[in-house]
């Protein structure tokens, strides 16, 4: 999938014809009340980025974020901005070619709707499929990103590393540790997958979808030592820190990764952004190294 490209006008047209405005909340956004079968992994073989006339040079976007327990402001950013402040500004900045996005829902592997994974897209597509997702805002808090990673590794078939040996970018957004492991049982509810362990381990799910893609969390909401400490273990190089006063920057801080793994120079991509965001930026990007 990934065909067309992204027009910040049509983002316009699709806002105001479901009533999204800046007053909009999370139940105002996402209206469904239950995970649409065509997002449950259950049901998806592969999820595809393939090039095409319209993307000669595809790169898979994936954007996983938290749909748990006080979470809403997180999903309700994503749709009413940062999703769209992101695409345009790839188109603007150019930090890779050719975006196709997959947005992801990740929720406990014990809870209904687990994970909610979109096509890769390249057009307003990538937005109406986002505002598709049940958001349940509830569960226990540990993180479920290892549930997308393994969906990254296993389930997804992308032209820019099987043809051209380029990485895509996964990045997941949230605010908790993870919770360790993940058995089998738990593959084959939520993937249909028989796994040849008993479980395997966030370090395993982790490094299975680093074959294929640069992956980084963000953490948001105010700090905890153990949650950066967790993470910081996983992903000593690959976190970054958005708190939740901060969070219309997110955009930024995934737009400046990109550049980073592209090998901008870091002063110039903080001077890129408004003076009064590029301290915030720069704290963001702290413990990112590639």
């Amino acid at each position: 999938m990934g065909y067309g490209s992204y027009r910040s006008k049509d983002w316009d047209k699709l806002r105001n014809s479901r009533g999204i405005n800046s007053s909009s909340n999370v139940n105002d956004i996402f209206k469904n009340k239950k995970v649409d079968p065509k997002y449950d992994p259950k049901n998806i073989n592969v999820r595809e980025s393939r090039d095409s006339a319209d993307s000669p040079e595809s790169t898979p976007i994936i954007i996983g974020f938290d749909d748990t327990g006080s979470m809403g402001y997180l999903a309700q950013e994503i749709a009413q901005n940062s999703l769209n402040k992101t695409l345009t500004e790839i188109y603007d900045k150019n930090p890779v070619t050719n975006p196709h996005v997959m947005c992801a829902a990740i929720g406990n592997a014990g809870d209904v709707g687990a994970l909610q994974v979109t096509q890769f897209e390249a057009d307003i597509k990538i937005v109406e499929q986002l505002l598709d997702l049940w958001i349940p805002l509830m569960g226990r808090g540990d993180s479920g990103d290892p549930l997308i990673w393994y969906f990254a590794a296993k389930h997804t078939s992308i032209d820019s590393w099987e043809k051209r040996g380029k990485k895509g970018f996964l990045f997941t957004i949230g605010d908790d540790t993870i919770k360790e492991p993940i058995n089998d049982y738990f593959f084959d509810m939520i993937f249909g997958d028989r796994i040849d362990k008993s479980r395997l381990t966030s370090e395993e799910t982790l490094a299975m979808a680093q074959e294929k893609y640069h992956v980084f969390h963000i953490i948001t909401k105010p700090l905890r030592k153990d949650v950066l400490d967790t993470w910081l273990e996983l992903l000593p190089n690959g976190t970054a820190i958005v708190d939740e006063r901060n969070v219309k920057n997110l955009y930024m801080v995934i737009i400046s990764i990109m550049q980073l793994v592209n090998g901008q120079d870091r002063n110039e991509i903080l001077n890129q952004w408004p003076a009064n965001t590029r301290e915030g930026i720069g704290e963001a990007l702290a413990y990112i190294r590639v």
